[in-house]
């Protein structure tokens, strides 16, 4: 939990007594955590969160037991990606329209891994961007956690995603997921580069998840009528974005989508979700797990992150 917003080291630990669960409640066991950049946001004050509070969106497990009128049975394997936090903990109360059925296929290190990272990129892609088939499309931070996932099913629609990193150790998982472009942004200008790699017309769609240290690039970086899609704000949050800006660069298209704003009901959440699991089936994603630590050392885990310093998705286990 955090008591007030601040670094990693303002999160803290302590042992709480969890009655039984109450109406429409469910007592979950958690097995795998998932860490998240929105944890970040939450620990840091990027997105303002009620104090003290409780930190972590995604985890899988097992039902203990539930509460009057909730049709889950004791022992379902379950998994929740929120909008309730909570998920740093070895077990926690939280609504049973919260939590998602985990098929007996999939591990649970693999659905802590896979449900939030994988649903936003079933949105981003599907939903909100609604990408086409031989699309230029730039994916900013392609080997991180979303962004691996992003490029495989970019290319399973039939997508050309050109990805941008900073290390080759983490150009060669992009390449390894299907990336047919990389851009080092380290020492590379990325709009020029995208643009010299699409003849000069930029990128039908741009998915850029770190905010306010690639903004201008990803303006830069987009073809006329391009969309643009702002998801995260791993460096810090976007601001003063004028519409004239939007109309020289192109008339672009911007959005500022949230996952929830998708999956606003218990159809389009169980909808996504096995659109997820299917496409892992398929062997269309992969989800790669980047790292494991214990959840007591969360603190550290949110350092690694930040300082991108992870790869793929990372797991706290309890």
């Amino acid at each position: 939990m955090i008591r007030h917003t601040g670094g990693p080291e303002v999160i803290e630990w302590e042992e709480v007594a969890l009655g039984a669960p109450g109406p429409g409640e469910v007592l979950m066991a958690n097995e795998a955590v998932g860490l998240n950049f929105i944890d970040t946001y939450h620990r840091s004050g990027v997105y303002p969160v009620d104090l003290p509070g409780a930190l972590g969106m995604e985890a899988a497990g097992r039902v203990l037991a539930v509460g009057p009128g909730v049709e889950w049975k004791e022992g379902d394997r379950v998994a929740t990606f929120g909008p309730q936090r909570g998920a740093y903990a070895t077990a926690r109360l939280i609504p049973a329209e919260q939590l998602l059925p985990v098929p007996e296929d999939v591990p649970s290190d693999l659905a802590a891994a896979a449900l939030l990272k994988g649903c936003t990129a079933e949105f981003l892609v599907e939903r909100c961007a609604k990408v086409q088939a031989g699309s230029d499309v730039l994916v900013h931070a392609a080997a991180g956690g979303v962004g691996l996932i992003l490029v495989q099913w970019l290319k399973a629609v039939g997508a050309r995603v050109i990805g941008t990193v900073s290390t080759e150790a983490k150009a060669q998982l992009a390449r390894e997921a299907g990336v047919d472009e990389i851009i080092r942004y380290d020492h590379e200008d990325v709009a020029a580069r995208a643009r010299a790699l699409t003849g000069g017309k930029g990128c039908e769609v741009v998915f850029d998840g770190v905010g306010r240290d690639t903004w201008e690039a990803s303006l830069d970086s987009a073809a006329r009528r391009g969309i643009l899609v702002s998801y995260g704000n791993a460096s810090a949050p976007v601001t003063g974005v004028g519409l004239g800006t939007l109309a020289s660069k192109g008339s672009l298209w911007v959005t500022r989508p949230t996952l929830f704003d998708y999956y606003r009901n218990a159809d389009e959440r169980r909808a996504g979700a096995e659109r997820l699991w299917e496409m892992i089936r398929s062997g269309k994603v992969r989800v790669t797990i980047g790292g494991r630590m214990a959840l007591t050392e969360a603190a550290e885990a949110h350092r690694r992150l930040e300082a991108r310093e992870t790869t793929g998705s990372f797991l706290l286990l309890p």
